[in-house]
Formats: C-alpha cells, sequence, structure tokens
C-alpha cells in the first residue's frame, strides 16, 4: 500500500498526522476556498502553509504535487479505493471532497449542474478578473501610465458583479436556499476585492445590495472565519 511518506512534498513539508488530508495553502481567495470547505464539512486534516515570500510553490517538492506551482494542493491518503490522492486546482479540490463526504453539492441532477456552472463562473470569470483588477489598482500596475488595462478590469467586474447581484434577488446563496461549494468559491472573491484590494468604491459595490447580504451571511459562518486564517503564518 502506498503510504505519504513516498510522496516527495512530505520530505519539505513532514506529515505530523499522516492519516489526515494534507493541505498546501495559503490563505489567499483561492487558498481559503478548501480550508473554509474543509472547516464546514468536518473532516480532519493537517494545513502546511506554501510561503510566497520564499518561493516555497516553486521548489521541487511542491511541484511535484502540482506541476503548475500553484496553491492550494492537496493529499489525501484515503482517497478513492484506498490509496492516497494527490488533487490541486481549487475547484476541483471543492468537488472532490463535497463528493467523497456527501456535503455541499447536491445530489439531484439539476440542484448538482446548477451548482458546478456557478463554481465555472467563479473559476472562469470572478477570480481572473478580480485578481486582475487587483493587481492594476493595488500592486504594479497602479503605477502604469496606461490606465486602460485597469479600466478594462474594473469594467468586466463591476459587471460580474451586476450578474451576481441580479441572480442573488430572491435567492439566500447561489442555489437557492442550499449554501454549497458554489458559496464557498465566490464569496471569498468578493471579499477581497471589497477589501484586500481595497476596490469597493471603484466599482460601485454599494449598488449590488444582494451580494453585499450574502457576502456579510457568508463571513459570520464559524467555518468560514475558522478557514479565513488557515494555514497561519509561522510563528
Amino acid at each position: 500500500m502506498t503510504t505519504l511518506s513516498e510522496f516527495a512534498i512530505t520530505q519539505k513539508w513532514p506529515a505530523q498526522h499522516p492519516e489526515r488530508l494534507q493541505l498546501y495553502s495559503l490563505p489567499t481567495p483561492n487558498g481559503v476556498k478548501v480550508s473554509i470547505m474543509l472547516e464546514e464539512i468536518g473532516l480532519p486534516y493537517e494545513p502546511h502553509l506554501v510561503s510566497f515570500a520564499t518561493n516555497d510553490q516553486t521548489s521541487a517538492a511542491f511541484l511535484s504535487l502540482n506541476p503548475n506551482n500553484k496553491i492550494p494542493a492537496i493529499l489525501d491518503p484515503n482517497g478513492p479505493g484506498g490509496q492516497p490522492l494527490a488533487l490541486f486546482e481549487s475547484g476541483a479540490i471543492l468537488v472532490y471532497l463535497a463528493e467523497k463526504t456527501g456535503q455541499l453539492l447536491s445530489r439531484d441532477p439539476a440542484a448538482r449542474y446548477e451548482t458546478l456552472q456557478w463554481l465555472m463562473f467563479q473559476m472562469g470569470g470572478i477570480g481572473p478578473m478580480f485578481g486582475q483588477l487587483g493587481f492594476f489598482h493595488k500592486f504594479a500596475g497602479k503605477d502604469y501610465e496606461d490606465k486602460r488595462p485597469r479600466e478594462r478590469y474594473v469594467a468586466e467586474s463591476t459587471r460580474l458583479l451586476a450578474v451576481l447581484n441580479r441572480h442573488l434577488d430572491g435567492r439566500q446563496w447561489m442555489v437557492g436556499d442550499a449554501y454549497s461549494i458554489a458559496d464557498i468559491a465566490i464569496f471569498p472573491w468578493v471579499r477581497n476585492l471589497v477589501g484586500f484590494y481595497e476596490a469597493a468604491e471603484l466599482v460601485g459595490f454599494a449598488n449590488f445590495p444582494h451580494v453585499q447580504r450574502v457576502l456579510e451571511a457568508f463571513v459570520v459562518r464559524p467555518a468560514v472565519v475558522a478557514g479565513l486564517s488557515i494555514p497561519k503564518a509561522a510563528a
């Protein structure tokens, strides 16, 4: 039987609890999707901090788990068939964990595909667009003399917020009254846009009351509160 010690990543990040799912991450919008999910479903796990400050994501150990050198990634000792499973891409991980535990992804075919639809909406639209807006508004891109790139991402982020707002009118969560992996995927990015990226005024966030309402409900969930700071920075 394969054991976790046979995976190169465990040489750099030793598993203190090899019977638990191993999470390699950082508290970014993509990273906290998985820590929040794990907190919500109550699956035992061991988090490992992948520090961008020391370029951990480009180390040979991390690349052995995720050749795309992005967080998050997981190593589940109890994967399909009882064998360890290494997995990267936050959306894929959310689906895997939902199916593994039977939680936060409806088994009703129509609701399931609606949930996956909004998960893909986040992965293909909200994540890339909000992330580019953050680069051009808060980070190095803000110093570019040509402001057209920033204007492009502001306009697209505003459009995406409008899509969310219309959809959430009359709904408690993204898929009706059922909290799901779609919410876990989307709302860390909304939180980051108006918080860390400081772009609320830029995108007219006040014009999207239904998005505000659901974000407020999301961030007070105990599992979200816990998951937003996992993995913790080294002391």
